[in-house]
C-alpha cells in the first residue's frame, strides 16, 4: 500500500470528489466511483436495507458492469474505514484485473491510501 498525499491525476481527483459527494449527498455511511476504461464514471453510496445490503464500491462496480464496461482504469471509496473490503477489493479485480488503483479518502477528501488490487 501506497500512502500518497495528494491526486496528481485530475481525473483521479475528480473520482474521488464525486464519490465524496455521493456519500455527502445520501448520507451513506460511504461514497465510492469507478472509471471505466471508456472515462465514464458511475458513482454509487452504501445501501443498507435489511433485504439488500451492498457496500458502495461494489455498487458502483455493478453500476459500470451494468452499462456495459469491459473493464475499470481506477476506483475509489470515502470512507472512515482504513481500507476496502476484501469482497469490494475482489469486485474491482473481477472487472478489471490487477493493476487498478482503488484510491481511499477520508470523508473530508483526503487521500489516505491507494491500495492496488
Amino acid at each position: 500500500m501506497s500512502t500518497p498525499t495528494t491526486l496528481d491525476d485530475p481525473e483521479d481527483a475528480k473520482l474521488v470528489t464525486l464519490s465524496r459527494a455521493t456519500r455527502q449527498r445520501t448520507g451513506a455511511v460511504e461514497g465510492a466511483g469507478v472509471r471505466d476504461l471508456d472515462g465514464r464514471t458511475y458513482t454509487a453510496a452504501t445501501v443498507d436495507l435489511p433485504s439488500l445490503p451492498l457496500s458502495a464500491l461494489s455498487l458502483a462496480v455493478a453500476m459500470a458492469v451494468s452499462s456495459g464496461a469491459k473493464g475499470l482504469e481506477a476506483a475509489a471509496v470515502v470512507t472512515e474505514a482504513v481500507e476496502p473490503t476484501p469482497a469490494d477489493l475482489a469486485a474491482v479485480r473481477d472487472l478489471s484485473g490487477v493493476d487498478v488503483p482503488v484510491f481511499v479518502a477520508d470523508p473530508d477528501g483526503s487521500l489516505r491510501r491507494v491500495v492496488p488490487t
